[in-house]
């Protein structure tokens, strides 16, 4: 896992959704005040999710397709307001990924700020090292690229971070990073795990070496290339702006008012698929195909021609 992490840290599992750690986080490195930075579905609740924490934040709010950018982060850290950033890399809700190695440049200014990210659904797809980057907090799910069983998650923490985490008095036990150090230092748990993850990520892990990881890199870049051309190709918009798309899963404006619904019952009838039909306000006015786990060009040809024709009978 340090491999895939690019890091010479610890990484812990821990038997709940990526939603517990995004909390821990919160609780453990927030004493004066988060920024959240808010693009999409998943981004946003993170700033409710700090209020309802107790803590004090701030929304950095972008509309639904637009990047998180650098200059507006350093100029809000700038004011000195803050002691901690939350940025989810890649939203999936709107199939944009925010420019994180840049964001990282901006943070080595600010040393006292924890930079905290979720890479639930880019982690394992694509290099996103660590170390390099300056990263206090990187946490993923176990069910989109990793194409595990939900219900555990994957992280890793800076030992800046754990002095942090060392000054707060309520970080609460569960998440509680100082427990899971603690109790890795001698090869256990702070609590009772999901063992079956456990033989479900030796599993994965072997897949993905076996593999190689560039290879891996390789074929899910691959994969969403292929998306795009047929997104092209048939006359439909992007969502995301321009520059910003996901590399693991393609959201999709539907310009052609296609029935969604109607091509998902089809798709479903005859292939035994279903694509997204839009998440949240953007249901209906989009779809998202998804490219990541274990798909490769193969299945994608595959699923984009059950497209085409069930969008021919539509």
């Amino acid at each position: 896992m340090q491999e895939l992490f690019y890091t010479k840290q610890p990484v812990f599992v821990s038997t709940s959704s990526a939603w517990g750690v995004m909390e821990g986080a919160i609780r453990n490195l927030v004493s004066k005040k988060v920024l959240n930075c808010m693009s999409g579905a998943f981004s946003d609740k993170w700033f409710d999710v700090a209020k309802k924490c107790g803590k004090t934040a701030e929304a950095y709010q972008v509309e639904w397709g637009q990047p998180i950018l650098p200059e507006v982060i350093e100029a809000k850290l700038a004011t000195g307001e803050f002691d901690a950033i939350t940025l989810i890399h890649n939203e999936t809700s709107t199939g944009t990924m925010n420019p994180l190695a840049d964001i990282a440049k901006v943070m080595r200014k600010f040393p006292d700020v924890q930079f905290i990210v979720d890479c639930v659904s880019s982690f394992s797809a694509m290099k996103i090292p660590f170390d390099e980057l300056g990263i206090d907090v990187m946490l993923a799910g176990t069910q989109k690229a990793l194409a595990m069983p939900a219900g555990a998650a994957l992280f890793t923490v800076s030992e800046k971070a754990y002095a942090k985490a060392a000054t707060i008095k309520d970080r609460g036990y569960y998440f509680d990073f100082l427990e899971f150090k603690k109790n890795q230092e001698s090869s256990m748990t702070p609590t009772t795990p999901s063992i079956s993850h456990f033989y479900a990520l030796q599993s994965r892990l072997e897949d993905f070496f076996a593999e190689g990881l560039e290879a891996r890199y390789a074929r899910h870049l691959e994969n969403v290339k292929l998306v795009r051309t047929w997104v092209k190709e048939r006359g439909f918009d992007f969502f995301p702006k321009e520059g910003y798309e996901s590399l693991t899963l393609t959201c999709i404006s539907n310009n052609k008012n296609i029935d969604i619904p109607k091509l998902n019952s089809l798709l479903k009838t005859r292939h035994s698929c279903v694509i997204d039909g839009g998440y949240g306000k953007i249901k209906g006015t989009s779809f998202r195909i998804s490219s990541m786990g274990d798909e490769t060009p193969q299945t994608i040809r595959e699923l984009l021609g059950w497209i085409d024709e069930c969008m021919a009978d539509d």
